[in-house]
């Protein structure tokens, strides 16, 4: 059996990562995956859009057993609680994504101090619930209240650069993620073949694991990373086609119907994003290319000088997916989408990953050394 040291610092059969992905919830993905023995990630982004986008908040507290009339720290305790029940037979491991970027950095840290204080309170959960993710912001900070608290903490990063000042923090799992990942990505398009044995040279040693993410989605793909030096794989969009996803099904169909080519960049909300390309994408991107061709060139922009004319185009396209419109919806994806062509169960999908995973490794001495 596959394993690596991602498997032992975080307790998971198998050294794969279920992406937190937002806008959508994933309380119930992440229920499988956990249960399915990789790492499952709650999404927490949907928990501060309750009055700028209600349909997204609706969304995440009822697939949480939450109310809409529950506040963040309030609707955040009930899907820890109730994930923390729907895992522990089956000794489950999941933990939180919390997007730490400037713009909203003060949500951030209501919700990892709910986090804590929850996990604290009900100190069986310590078993199950052990790791805390940031994303999309400065590492540096937080290491004394995630730490602190005796989280497990991960960080992903696009560059080198950001891989050294994540060890610099004390961050423990560096996700290094390639400009092929779905939604959020990088303002400079470096891809996982060269960033991630770069950020392993850079960072690994036996205090500070590193993870490959962007592109990933079978067992090629984590034979491919475990040999380049990684611990272990993060999957968004590959977990996102799956039976148990909370995803909108045009979302899921979207991904099993993208085909050669199948993404492209533009304007997300906190940078640049990859999309599913339709006529609706097609169009925003060239909105972007327009209003924030910083996203094509590496120059960074933010809501103090974008057009928000962008921004409010995407919070109606996803609006449009949550109501099932197909012509005006905007839904993110990896580039592995295209190699993507089922909507399988998650358990199956990881055997059958953890399988083939294992015949390559299995055969590369044999096929390729003397």
């Amino acid at each position: 059996m596959i394993r690596s040291r991602l498997c032992d610092l975080v307790g998971i059969k198998y050294p794969i990562i279920q992406a937190g992905m937002g806008p959508f919830s994933n309380n119930n993905l992440c229920v499988a995956s956990a249960n399915a023995g990789v790492l499952g990630l709650l999404s927490t982004s949907g928990l501060f859009s309750k009055y700028d986008q209600p349909w997204i908040y609706k969304a995440f507290v009822e697939s949480g057993e939450a109310d809409f009339d529950d506040d963040i720290p309030t609707a955040l305790e009930k899907v820890l609680k109730r994930t923390y029940r729907l895992v522990k037979d089956k000794g489950g491991i999941f933990g939180i994504n919390v997007m730490v970027s400037a713009e909203i950095v003060e949500y951030a840290h209501i919700m990892i101090d709910t986090a804590i204080r929850v996990r604290e309170e009900n100190p069986d959960m310590k078993n199950n619930f052990k790791v805390i993710f940031t994303s999309a912001g400065d590492p540096v900070g937080w290491k004394d209240k995630i730490k602190g608290a005796g989280f497990i903490w991960m960080h992903v990063v696009p560059s080198v650069k950001g891989a050294i000042r994540c060890k610099k923090a004390g961050v423990d799992v560096i996700v290094a993620s390639g400009h092929e990942g779905g939604f959020h990505t990088s303002w400079e398009p470096v891809h996982s073949m060269v960033l991630l044995p770069a950020v392993v040279e850079a960072v690994s040693d036996e205090k500070t694991l590193v993870v490959g993410a962007g592109g990933f989605c079978d067992g090629k793909t984590i034979a491919a990373a475990l040999v380049m030096g990684a611990d272990g794989v993060q999957m968004g969009t590959r977990f996102l086609a799956t039976q148990e996803s909370d995803f909108h099904q045009i979302w899921k169909e979207g991904v099993v119907a993208a085909g050669d080519r199948g993404t492209l960049v533009a304007r997300g909300f906190v940078g640049p994003a990859r999309w599913l390309k339709t006529p609706r994408s097609d169009e925003h991107a060239k909105n972007t290319l327009q209003k924030s061709p910083g996203v094509f060139l590496g120059v960074p922009d933010d809501f103090t000088t974008i057009d928000l004319s962008l921004i409010q185009y995407e919070i109606e396209s996803i609006k449009a997916v949550y109501e099932g419109d197909k012509e005006k919806a905007l839904m993110a994806a990896g580039e592995a989408a295209q190699r993507i062509n089922d909507m399988p169960k998650v358990n199956d999908m990881v055997q059958v990953m953890v399988r083939e995973t294992e015949e390559i490794l299995r055969g590369v001495q044999t096929k390729f050394l003397a």
